[in-house]
């Protein structure tokens, strides 16, 4: 039996100087933990083929696929502000790009796959926690809505890994429309290589923005583009409570999907200045800096275009400020259209803003659990007798009281129903988010018992965000005070 990948090779077929050529590093032990049988037909692979032992061998990096052409691409990034010249994929290899059954094309990744050329020093390997967290989060953020990276599979290593302490390894499959970074740009730009930027510019514009091919300023239609996804992703971000962590040059895709889950978390209480990730000490990456973070990432890649926009430098860089200009608006349109539809409104009036801005406020000062706030909202948008429950979440109920009287005024205004109002925003305001006690306590399940159970309860219980599951209710609650992780950690 051999199992078929019908591999293509498009960023390949670049100049060498895109990537390096190496093979993944074969681990002693493979064992699958979880194959995403769903992804896999999607991708036109045999789920079947893939939950064999040769699978887990070929999802693991000891044995290569058919017609695989392994590398490790290029890029540099700004990390934490500070430029770094060259970062590269150090424990990470494409395996190549297949076409998936909605004809997009989708990059096959492995994570944790040994070292290359990139690995400054580092082993190239993963340890098992953080690839239970990708899996569990990507795959969360997917049934969100919200463009992600994906996880196509698990496989313990059956090797140790050396972090802070001795660790279990394990690899990750990932599939991405591409791992194309703002730091891939930068990469080029950082040595003059002006051709470099502009080869690459053309790869993601057939890849990504085929449109743009015809447009009359094709490169600056780009930046456009990736500014308008930027903005549409971060704004997706916010309305759920996700905090990126490192949101480096590197860690940003061109093609707009969320990608590199290292010390992510979703929020429980509301607080805009809230930070999880144990290397954000300056709470540069906190929850309500990313809009702002994400505009200054874009204007580093707007730096790297600029010589394919005029050989003119300052009207390239009045071109670049123009575009970036464009970021505030873009991004305060999906935001704030998506809090109206948090709150119930289907429609725009004088005053919503501050009405959703006042209800954050009250909660970041009554410490109100985001997720459970909006998701109870649509519970009382169907009647006031069920208001109790936000209540409950407030240190000062009348605090919500007092929004609540202005909400229902303006509620009053509305064309909907109160049914079809409760249906809408349960659709919008989940009711199961991958909560960090509940993250944490299975990586410790796994990494402590080999059980993985609750692994696969919890991709269960996220499979159906938006739906009420009584079964699991207990996963839609915020943790305990003892249960609460304030603290996550890079897989690095």
């Amino acid at each position: 039996m051999t199992l078929q990948f019908a591999f293509e090779h498009t960023y390949a077929a670049l100049p060498a100087n895109f990537f390096a050529r190496v093979a993944p590093t074969p681990v002693a032990a493979p064992r699958l933990i979880k194959l995403n049988r769903e992804l896999a037909i999607q991708l036109g692979l045999d789920p079947d083929q893939l939950s064999t032992p040769e699978g887990a061998e070929i999802l693991s990096g000891k044995r290569l696929p058919e017609g695989a052409e392994p590398i490790a691409m290029a890029y540099a990034g700004h990390q934490f502000g500070h430029f770094v010249p060259q970062l590269g994929d150090g424990r990470a290899i494409l395996l190549g790009e297949v076409i998936d059954r909605d004809g997009v094309r989708r990059d096959i990744q492995l994570k944790g796959s040994g070292p290359t050329p990139f690995s400054r020093r580092g082993d190239g390997r993963a340890a098992l926690g953080p690839v239970l967290r990708e899996y569990i989060v990507s795959e969360a953020m997917f049934r969100l809505g919200i463009p992600t990276t994906r996880s196509l599979a698990a496989v313990m290593s059956g090797e140790s890994v050396m972090r802070e302490t001795v660790l279990p390894g394990a690899v990750l499959t990932r599939v991405a429309a591409s791992h194309i970074r703002v730091g891939t740009f930068q990469f080029f730009a950082a040595r003059g290589d002006t051709e470099g930027v502009r080869r690459l510019a053309d790869h993601v514009i057939g890849r990504h923005y085929p449109e743009l091919a015809k447009a009359e300023r094709p490169y600056h239609a780009l930046l456009d583009a990736v500014i308008a996804r930027q903005a549409e992703l971060v704004a997706h971000w916010l309305l759920v409570g996700f905090i990126h962590g490192v949101m480096n040059t590197d860690n940003t895709s061109i093609s707009g999907e969320t990608i590199d889950y290292g010390p992510c978390a979703f929020m429980d209480e509301y607080d805009p200045a809230k930070v999880f990730s144990s290397i954000d000490e300056m709470g540069r990456y906190a929850y309500g800096n990313q809009p702002r973070i994400a505009l200054w990432n874009l204007t580093r890649l707007a730096e790297c275009l600029l010589p394919l926009f005029s050989d003119d430098k300052d009207k390239a860089i009045e071109q670049a400020q123009s575009a970036l200009g464009e970021f505030a608006e873009k991004f305060t349109t999906a935001y704030q259209a998506g809090l109206r539809a948090k709150i119930g409104l289907s429609t725009m009036a004088d005053g919503d803003e501050a009405l959703v801005q006042d209800l954050l406020d009250a909660m970041t000062t009554n410490q109100a659990d985001f997720t459970l706030t909006f998701r109870r909202l649509g519970d009382a948008a169907l009647d006031a007798d069920n208001d109790e429950p936000v209540r409950s979440l407030f240190i000062d109920p009348t605090r919500f009281d007092e929004w609540a009287a202005r909400w229902r005024q303006r509620l009053a205004l509305e064309p909907q129903t109160p049914a079809e109002r409760h249906e809408a925003m349960h659709r919008v305001n989940p009711a199961f988010i991958p909560r960090n006690h509940r993250v944490e306590a299975v990586i410790q399940a796994a990494m402590n018992d080999d059980d993985y159970a609750p692994f696969e309860e919890l991709l269960t219980v996220l499979a159906k965000p938006f739906e009420e599951q009584p079964r699991f209710a207990a996963y839609a609650e915020p943790p305990e005070a003892g249960q609460r992780v304030t603290q996550t950690f890079c897989g690095t």
